[in-house]
């Protein structure tokens, strides 16, 4: 298998609610891929979709309920720390809720989190060990 990530998918439990977050509230462009019951966003050489969770887990063949921590979180990284709190307060207005105001963190960055409105955790960090391009990809050591 190749060392390469190209899509995530979030199940969500509305989805016209969740492109409205996406979309009009963190200012993200579908993608012309999108088509009825499954929204994509293009995200530098990563997509993330959008399909209704019922559905999802149905594919998948597990339950759709669950609770708790998901155990997976994804991450937006920042290129200063004056943008993680710009980032932070945007999906706060989106109607994001803040799970952790941005601080300075124990590995030497600074960072935050939020959730979207199924609850799907984001990390908006700036660390100062990795670069970004001009397209603000991570470059990894």
């Amino acid at each position: 298998m190749r060392q390469k990530l190209t899509l995530i998918t979030l199940g969500v439990k509305d989805l016209d609610r969740s492109v409205g977050f996406y979309r009009d509230g963190l200012g993200w462009q579908p993608s012309t891929a999108s088509q009825d019951g499954i929204v994509f966003f293009a995200l530098g050489g990563v997509g993330l979709a959008l399909y209704p969770r019922n559905l999802l887990a149905e594919d998948v063949t597990v339950s759709p309920e669950g609770t708790g921590f998901p155990g997976i979180t994804l991450a937006h990284n920042a290129k200063s720390v004056e943008e993680v709190d710009q980032v932070l307060h945007q999906a706060a207005q989106a109607g994001a809720k803040i799970i952790k105001q941005a601080r300075e963190v124990f590995w030497g960055g600074y960072s935050g989190y939020f959730a979207d409105p199924d609850g799907h955790l984001w990390e908006v960090a700036w660390n100062p060990f990795f670069a970004l391009d001009e397209s603000g990809a991570v470059i990894f050591p």
